[in-house]
């Protein structure tokens, strides 16, 4: 059996619901999260409609603070919010205004909060290992996640790769283009999909994409986390025209993951339409999962996590490709070692292929070889 390098997960993932004041607030971590400064910051408002938004400690403004945003459902390029509703990314924490998608009075909030390298970054310089695009990036490879940014150079049809720092293969990397408005882009591996140069966008329910499809008026190229190696993924022109993730001159945001042992599982999984449904083994109880299906219907991207249902059935989701509020359908048991469908919903549970992104609450087996305790 395989043990966890990794026996405290809050150590690098952690979920945090809190109320809005209306005003300036700093939300801070729990204690059993320890000093969980977040690189990644996504934040959902539970109670009423607003957008999905996402922060990074690699994104700066002009003043060298993460007010950048990007939203999972929206096609829109990068903002700069100023003091609008997003402050500071704090030393155990994060710091919020008033503003309907952050903290406005009396609404209900999730921020899921990933942990890179404190926003400490490495250049790559292009053709490092052949055909590459330079990329600068933080990563944090105990727990298989980097964040990086690179910019698209060049037309026509090519392929070229992107690095990540991390020393094994991507099994899935979201992309954002900052500068125009396009869809985001999430590829998997061709060990998780059977194409592994297709990909979905974050930000609606379509069905995988390869090159030559079009995805509004953009003409998307493709992704393949396959062809290169440890830490890399790459990047295939569409031709000519706009493209979703290289196109010349447009600045571009990438997360990369690979799974790590009791902490974190990137994997696909078939459906039953059951709802006493599939068990997907994931070795560890899961704090959050994103599901989507893949190939032959449009769904939603469903999240759910451990803090908005500290039992099971899991029934509060929220979808990363709307910005509807919470919502009671999907439904998932978190298990001690995985998780089981208990909907016969189509977005989680039809006769389909899914996929999935999963971070751990605790590890089945911890790095001594003993069962941990579920809690």
């Amino acid at each position: 059996m395989a043990y966890t390098t990794i026996d405290d997960p809050s150590e690098y993932f952690h979920t945090r619901l809190y109320t809005g004041t209306g005003n300036s607030q700093g939300v801070t971590n729990n204690a059993n999260a320890g000093d969980f400064k977040p690189d990644w910051l996504w934040i959902k408002c539970r109670s009423d409609n607003a957008s999905n938004k996402i922060f990074d400690s690699s994104r700066l403004d002009g003043s060298g603070n993460p007010q950048m945003v990007i939203q999972s459902d929206s096609t829109s390029a990068e903002n700069d919010v100023g003091n609008a509703d997003f402050t500071s990314i704090d030393t155990n924490g994060f710091t919020v205004l008033g503003a309907n998608a952050t903290g406005a009075s009396s609404r209900t909030y999730v921020a899921w909060q990933w942990k890179a390298n404190g926003g400490t970054t490495t250049s790559h310089s292009s053709g490092s290992n052949g055909a590459e695009v330079a990329s600068v990036y933080q990563v944090n490879d105990t727990a298989g996640f980097s964040i990086g940014t690179y910019t698209g150079a060049g037309g026509g049809t090519f392929n070229i790769a992107v690095y990540t720092g991390l020393s094994a293969s991507c099994e899935a990397v979201i992309v954002k283009n900052r500068d125009a408005a396009t869809d985001w882009a999430v590829g998997f591996g061709e060990n998780i999909t059977t194409s592994g140069n297709r990909y979905l966008s974050l930000n609606n329910t379509h069905v995988a994409q390869s090159v030559g499809g079009n995805s509004g008026e953009r003409q998307q190229g493709a992704l393949n986390l396959n062809n290169f190696g440890a830490g890399l993924f790459d990047v295939t022109s569409g031709g000519a025209g706009d493209n979703d993730i290289f196109e010349d001159g447009e600045k571009y945001v990438f997360y990369a993951f690979r799974s790590i042992q009791g902490y974190s599982k990137i994997g696909k999984y078939v459906g039953t339409n059951n709802a006493d449904g599939t068990f997907v083994y994931t070795g560890f109880k899961p704090a959050w999962l994103m599901v989507k299906r893949h190939g032959d219907a449009a769904r939603a991207w469903v999240i759910h996590d451990n803090k908005q249902d500290p039992v099971n059935v899991t029934a509060n989701r929220l979808d990363a490709n709307t910005n509807e509020a919470q919502q009671s359908s999907g439904h998932f048991d978190f298990l001690s070692n995985g998780f089981k469908c208990r909907s016969t919903e189509g977005a989680t549970n039809a006769a389909s292929t899914y996929v999935y992104m999963a971070f751990a609450e605790h590890p089945f087996t911890s790095s001594k070889g003993t069962p941990t305790t579920a809690r």
